[in-house]
């Protein structure tokens, strides 16, 4: 019950439109703050964008409808908006995928295909192997003759889909020991088959498609309870399904003991050749330098294993209600304020990747670059990304926002610049401050103390549903977001671009090409 009480308190502290002595001083602050609690749209924005549309995997329907209604959605708050193309991607869309085991016994399995996986001619029955396990590259080419029309299992299964934590929480310690034994043996055993195939582990499903699998079956799971995480394949003709590690174990158990599992699978699913993909933007111009901007961003392409709730719906949603609350207390900031809803980032950053090389014009008078990727959480760690006077600026804006919000952030400062992980490294690269908002590092917290076990049960996986979002979380982050891009916009001076002196060991990161279509991102 304390604990209970002290949520409905920590919550009503949140709902209130308090602020902190600095930011009553002004009144934008406090509008933005009005605006942003008082008539949040974020719960709908995220009902339409996670339940209606659904997962916005690139080059699908899905994708180019999400661009449209994000316009439409600008738009109809006044504000300038379009969508620019940067490539084309392999355009895929998902249907009806099922999978049984029906000998020895019958079962309906949980999984579903990849995304970009091949549809299968109507249901497809085969009796289910396990990846040959031979002592060299020759054997393991001689082997594949018995690939032929058979289910191959490719993934190292789980001794136990128990969470680790469970197991320590329950577990005897010689039971513990018994078992981190077996499973080092057999993550040493699976690689020690994977290696005596003298095939690179991504190249294999195409081995085994040229060997005339009837389908491919893999598992990864998270470390979660009834979660997996589920990717991608580029097979042209095999269907690649992704088993639960429930089913996965049950599957793979049955043909290490010889007990013959038949599989029956059934995948629908439609290419539809290379198709345009497009980055989303909204512009409010700037009244007195117009050729500066301020831009937030955050990447709009999820997977499709569920609905890309906290990856990253919800970063896409506070980019959309920040840009709306600008628009309606702030509707002629002193620099352009640009929204920027990427694509193919889960692909490599491609979409603004190709921006900052598509406009140098626009990296040279950007004042500053907010990325928005972390899944739920107040904001409380703010890297300085290696920029020696970010630091300072920073903590002048957080000065100005209420102390509810601003006083849950660290900086991290000087910090060291990121070479990946999510958009703003795109921008890092060049030289353009650029900076990601994190959760679960925050004042006096543990590293992962608030990040809502979001590693193994939404990032990625087949449960990243709209229901994993905290709407209060996301909702402060809108206006957190909204805040320190007016106050980016009214500065005065640009924001320093001197960089730390870097370690003998370390250096700039440098900038890598976008791949501008599904054939680049395969050489």
């Amino acid at each position: 019950m304390m604990r209970r009480a002290l949520r409905l308190a920590l919550f009503g502290l949140f709902a209130g439109p308090s602020v902190s002595a600095g930011a009553q001083e002004d009144p934008v602050i406090r509008a933005i703050r009005e605006e942003g609690v008082e008539r949040s749209e974020v719960m709908e924005l995220a009902r339409v964008m996670m339940d209606r549309i659904g997962p916005r995997l690139t080059g699908s329907p899905a994708m180019s409808r999400a661009n449209d209604w994000a316009v439409e959605r600008f738009e109809a708050w006044g504000i300038e908006a379009r969508k620019e193309q940067y490539g084309t991607w392999r355009g895929w869309e998902r249907g009806i995928s099922h999978v049984d085991l029906i000998a020895p016994r019958v079962r309906s399995l949980e999984g579903m295909a990849a995304a970009w996986s091949p549809a299968t001619d109507g249901p497809v029955e085969a009796g289910a192997i396990i990846l040959p396990d031979v002592g060299n590259p020759a054997a393991f080419e001689a082997s594949l003759q018995a690939v032929n029309g058979r289910f191959i299992l490719i993934s190292r299964p789980e001794a136990s889909c128990r969470p680790r934590s469970n197991l320590e929480w329950f577990g005897r310690p010689e039971t513990l020991t018994r078992m981190a034994e077996e499973r080092e043996r057999a993550e040493d055993d699976w690689n020690q088959r994977l290696e005596n195939t003298g095939i690179e582990p991504g190249d294999l499903p195409g081995v085994l498609e040229a060997a005339g699998a009837a389908g491919i079956l893999r598992s990864r799971w998270s470390g979660g309870w009834g979660v997996n995480r589920v990717f991608g394949t580029n097979t042209e003709r095999t269907p690649v399904f992704d088993l639960s590690c429930e089913s996965y174990g049950l599957v793979y158990r049955l043909a290490e003991n010889g007990h013959d599992p038949v599989l029956r699978m059934e995948a629908e699913a439609r290419f539809l050749g290379e198709v345009p993909v497009f980055n989303a933007f909204a512009e409010i111009p700037g009244s007195a330098d117009p050729e500066e901007y301020v831009i937030l961003g955050g990447h709009f392409d999820s997977w499709d294993g569920a609905s890309g709730a906290l990856d990253n719906g919800t970063g896409a949603v506070a980019i959309l209600e920040a840009m709306r609350i600008l628009k309606e207390v702030v509707p002629n900031p002193r620099r352009t304020i640009l929204g920027a809803l990427w694509n193919g980032e889960e692909q490599g950053l491609n979409g603004s990747r190709a921006f900052v090389e598509d406009h140098p014009e626009i990296l040279e008078r950007t004042h500053s670059v907010f990325n928005v990727d972390h899944g739920n959480g107040p904001v409380t760690l703010i890297p300085m990304q290696g920029f020696a006077g970010a630091g300072g600026r920073f903590r002048e804006w957080l000065a100005e926002i209420p102390d509810e919000l601003a006083g849950l952030v660290r900086l991290d400062d000087p910090g060291m610049p990121e070479s990946g992980g999510t958009d703003h490294a795109s921008f890092l690269c060049a030289g353009v401050p650029a900076f990601s908002f994190h959760v679960g590092a925050g004042r006096d917290e543990p590293e992962i103390a608030n990040r809502w076990d979001t590693s193994a049960y939404t990032w990625h996986t087949n449960r990243d549903t709209l229901d994993k979002i905290v709407f209060e979380d996301l909702r402060d982050d809108a206006v957190m977001t909204a805040m320190l891009a007016y106050l980016a916009s009214r500065d005065e001076t640009p924001m320093p671009r001197d960089r730390r002196d870097l370690p003998e060991d370390s250096a700039w990161p440098e900038c890598r090409p976008p791949a501008r279509s599904w054939e680049d991102s395969r050489r």
